[in-house]
């Protein structure tokens, strides 16, 4: 059978996706579960987390978030029986890629697909809703009454944060990055208090925030980037300057970021002191990098698909593809200019 890998380039900015043949061991761990896959998800290999965890492949598997059904498990699981529908998401130094017809994944990183939930609806929203309860509930303690702001809240991940947050109660706010977006969110039900829009001027941030707050601030705020410096460049020009979201930030507030490479200045960290606010970098890959918190992370898993199958969490619907257009698929979501894919198997 035949799988998507990835062969890295002279740099991270280059690298190659090929379909190679690929095969199962014939006997099965004993802890491994045999899996059809129906749909996989695919996202931006992060080349850099690879190299800093000491995976160093010649090929490097893509495609790892998958919804499928089971074929055959191993003498010691105990979760799962042939025929089970799962969901789940493949650990970074999986073997497999999730885009072959069969994988064999460990019973712990799985758990049961809600009937009525389309495969390709969960592979392609499954990780962002990983990221929005890592967000909300492990790092900032959501809890009902509080206020959110959430940076570009029409994307993917943005919109599962907002969900997210407005069934728990979460007064919420919410950023727009173009007219279109704008009307989108400002027609989401149930609805966010205000969308702010920050295509034409960024700088009206922060006095809407605090007329909304009463000039408190927010308890929370959920990046999708920032901007360290003050000049702009075409990428960077609609996220906010990391003072702005300091500004924004009530007393004793939460910051989650997404920056991987976040730089502050003393003037920046004495003004998270002078109002007791914490900050927290948001990786998702921690579940699957670390076995500590192993059930914690399925019980996580399974209240997002559980959402999913409620209509609590209501995912932007993603077109699958076939097969054969993976590479030039995952070729453009690499380059960033596709936040996500699924391929249809």
């Amino acid at each position: 059978m035949k799988g998507l890998y990835c062969r890295a380039g002279e740099s991270d900015a280059d690298p190659k996706f090929v379909i190679q043949e690929t095969s199962l061991p014939e006997i099965l761990g004993s802890h491994l579960v045999r899996v059809q896959v129906k749909a996989c998800g695919l996202s931006p290999v992060d080349f850099k987390l690879l190299d800093d965890l000491g995976i160093q492949r010649d090929l490097i598997p893509v495609g790892r978030e998958v919804a499928g059904i089971v074929l055959q498990v191993g003498d010691k699981v105990s979760f799962f029986q042939p025929e089970d529908e799962v969901v789940g998401i493949l650990p970074l130094d999986s073997p497999c890629s999730g885009l072959c017809d069969v994988i064999e994944i460990d019973e712990h990183y799985l758990v049961q697909k809600p009937e009525k939930l389309s495969s390709v609806c969960v592979a392609g929203a499954l990780r962002d809703g990983l990221c929005a309860h890592t967000a909300l509930h492990t790092h900032a303690r959501m809890a009902a009454g509080h206020t959110l702001l959430v940076m570009d809240g029409a994307s993917s991940f943005g919109l599962m944060c907002i969900q997210l947050a407005c069934h728990h109660g979460v007064k919420v706010l919410t950023t727009s990055h173009s007219p279109q977006k704008h009307t989108f969110l400002e027609q989401l039900r149930p609805s966010v208090v205000k969308v702010i829009p920050v295509y034409n001027d960024s700088s009206d941030l922060l006095p809407v925030v605090l007329e909304e707050t009463g000039g408190l601030g927010v308890d929370i705020v959920i990046d999708s980037g920032v901007r360290l410096h003050e000049e702009e460049s075409e990428k960077t020009k609609l996220l906010p300057h990391k003072h702005d979201i300091i500004s924004v930030l009530g007393v004793g507030g939460h910051w989650v970021t997404s920056h991987k490479d976040l730089q502050l200045d003393p003037p920046d960290c004495r003004f998270l002191y002078l109002k007791s606010a914490s900050l927290t970098f948001l990786n998702h890959e921690v579940w699957t990098a670390s076995s500590a918190q192993q059930g914690r992370y399925l019980h996580i898993l399974k209240d997002i698909v559980e959402k999913m199958s409620a209509g609590v969490l209501r995912p932007q619907p993603e077109e699958a593809v076939p097969l054969y257009e993976a590479t030039v698929t995952m070729a453009t979501v690499q380059r960033h200019q596709k936040k996500k894919a699924v391929v249809q198997l």
